[in-house]
């Protein structure tokens, strides 16, 4: 069990790196808070969207889970539960339909979240970057437009550019009150046109970053995602984040170092290529004013993905 530092941290992002770093900040003893993208369109949450009108609730979903203190009991497992058959409940977890439940029994998404967390008993708080029913929007480098966070994960040209419509979402309040608030910051990891971005184009989100005096940590992915960041060394993922509305706004920069040269690092994941770190492209990312910190963060068994044990031994390192 950690012991409580007395400090705060928030994570921002979403899919599936953002519950890796909640778990590793609650284990250092931060109040720990986080911040999730609503663009979410695909999947159970697309469905849920389109069917009930709720906001997404699968990143928030994950979200409460990594944060539950139910090490012995069923909650947690059964919000995971994912329907593998069965006429409109084939690919829903069943989490999901939980909190669109809750959603509609309290009137609130947020009054969802709440009852959530008590019931999994959450050593912290999930807060949505907005309550704006808001889409994602796209071009990729031929100037080719999309609609949609699902259809731009999985564009087969790199993405140059993302918004939201409506344009000029406002944010939730207790979010920006848990950045305002937080010593730390974390941004990802996860995709980075489909996660990341979407929270910072929510302005107030962006803006209450780059105002804050907190320790501001990016975590840079592993691996580019087919399409998306095709061909982006890790200067190329700071670029993006600048271009979106955090100049000046990371302080530090966490990347994996063993990838030597370009290419699949992973046989059974055809496309998959190395975010790539070479002495010009941390001077790229220090030109930015952001410390770059390289370690062997992959995880051996899915070169892809961060190491969960070895990603936290760097964030206690660089919080401390």
């Amino acid at each position: 069990m950690s012991v409580g530092t007395g400090r705060r941290a928030v994570a921002i992002g979403g899919g599936t790196g953002l519950p890796v770093v909640l778990e590793c900040l609650v284990s250092l003893g931060f109040e720990t808070s986080a911040v999730v993208t609503m663009a979410d369109d695909g999947g159970s949450s697309g469905k849920l969207r389109e069917a009930l009108g709720t906001l997404p609730p699968g990143d928030i979903r994950n979200c409460l889970v990594a944060l539950s203190d139910e090490s012995e009991g069923w909650l947690a497992p059964l919000f995971q539960y994912r329907f593998g058959e069965g006429d409109g409940l084939a690919g829903h977890a069943l989490g999901n339909l939980i909190i669109a439940a809750l959603a509609d029994l309290t009137g609130s998404f947020p009054a969802a979240i709440e009852v959530a967390e008590r019931h999994l008993n959450a050593r912290g708080h999930v807060y949505p970057s907005t309550l704006v029913d808001v889409e994602l929007h796209g071009w990729d480098r031929t100037g080719s437009a999309f609609a949609g966070q699902a259809r731009l994960a999985t564009s087969e040209n790199p993405l140059e550019r993302v918004d939201l419509e409506p344009s000029c979402p406002e944010a939730y309040p207790p979010a920006l009150d848990a950045i305002r608030s937080a010593d730390v910051i974390v941004l990802g990891p996860g995709s980075l046109y489909t996660s990341l971005i979407p929270n910072l184009l929510v302005a107030d989100v962006a803006r209450a970053i780059r105002d804050s005096e907190a320790l501001r940590v990016y975590v840079c992915n592993v691996a580019n995602m087919r399409g998306e960041t095709k061909g982006l060394d890790a200067a190329g993922h700071v670029a993006a984040l600048v271009g979106h509305g955090l100049a000046d706004a990371m302080d530090v920069v966490l990347v994996h170092e063993g990838h030597s040269e370009s290419g699949v690092v992973c046989d059974d994941v055809a496309g998959v290529e190395p975010v790539l770190l070479t002495d010009g492209v941390r001077s790229r990312i220090e030109a930015f004013g952001s410390k770059v910190i390289a370690e062997n963060l992959a995880d051996p068994a899915d070169p892809v993905r961060h190491l969960p044990a070895a990603l936290c031994r760097v964030l206690e390192r660089v919080v401390a």
